[in-house]
């Protein structure tokens, strides 16, 4: 799955991506950027 770097500022592949909920409720993709190893997050389910 694919998601927005914010340090790196580009798309990146999530590596070790889990599906994480919110504390609304709502499900999210959580991961580390494989370049920087900064923290991403996706909204929504994961395909």
């Amino acid at each position: 799955m694919k998601g927005y770097c914010m340090k790196c500022r580009g798309e990146r592949d999530i590596a070790g991506a889990t599906t994480v909920y919110m504390k609304n409720g709502r499900p999210a993709t959580e991961g580390k950027c494989p370049d920087c190893g900064t923290r991403m997050y996706r909204l929504g389910k994961a395909a």
